[in-house]
């Protein structure tokens, strides 16, 4: 699996207004925007980005995946 791999799984199963993802193969990290993740709790956050990689959590293709996930207006106070 490669970053952007990765990468175009999340985005295929979430819309995502920004989408970054590092890493060594097996520990990956992503940042995430998506207005899907609006009035969520950060558990059902990650439920959401987990639901895009399906077997692949499974299986152990994605070993470990740390995110950090924003509504888009989150993501703009981020950067301010």
């Amino acid at each position: 699996m490669t970053a952007d791999q990765l990468q175009a799984l999340i985005h295929a199963g979430l819309p995502c207004t920004h989408l970054q993802v590092e890493g060594d193969g097996r520990h990956w990290y992503a940042t995430i925007v998506s207005a899907a993740f609006e009035g969520k709790r950060l558990i059902g956050r990650h439920q959401l980005v987990y639901a895009t990689l399906g077997e692949r959590i499974k299986t152990d293709e994605v070993h470990a995946l740390s995110m950090k996930t924003f509504t888009p207006a989150e993501w703009v106070a981020q950067q301010a």
